[in-house]
């Protein structure tokens, strides 16, 4: 199984700039609609964090722009687990011209489950874990992300 496909849309005017581009704000709009859509796949949809009284807070991100984006453009996220413990997931997600396995952006994230009575962490469900293993053991062939781990900062000067 290749990454998941996990979120599709259509580039509209009011997320463009003034350079005809998807605005920054807007990458990270989608990558976050894609970070929903799998918390339902894990089966944290809305009812289950309504009974349960837990979710996924992010608690960092980095985001890479790779290639431009413009107007009514089709997109889709592709989503890689590229680890998790009892209550983190690291992920990947990565954006594309639907149907194209060119990346035009990335984007690393750090998630934490959390109770929201306190809020506090909180180890994920036995069924959530399963579902987490189920995704990574499919994608344990998928190289590592080329934009995983990486940090901003100037050369040091010589």
């Amino acid at each position: 199984m290749p990454t998941l496909t996990t979120y599709q849309t259509r580039i509209i005017p009011d997320w463009v700039d003034y350079n005809g581009h998807l605005r920054d704000a807007f990458y990270l709009l989608i990558f976050s609609y894609a970070t929903d859509a799998l918390m339902d796949r894990l089966g944290m949809d809305s009812n289950n964090r309504e009974a349960s009284g837990h979710s996924l807070f992010t608690l960092e991100l980095h985001l890479n722009y790779l290639h431009e984006v413009k107007l009514d453009a089709n997109v889709e996220v592709h989503t890689q687990i590229i680890a998790h413990d009892q209550k983190r997931l690291h992920l990947y997600h990565s954006l594309h011209l639907v149907g194209s396995d060119k990346a035009l952006a990335g984007n690393e994230q750090m998630l934490l489950h959390v109770d929201l009575a306190g809020p506090r962490s909180a180890p994920f469900s036995a069924q959530t874990l399963s579902k987490l293993q189920t995704i990574v053991a499919e994608q344990t062939d998928l190289p590592t992300p080329d934009y995983i781990g990486r940090v901003i900062a100037l050369p040091p000067q010589k």
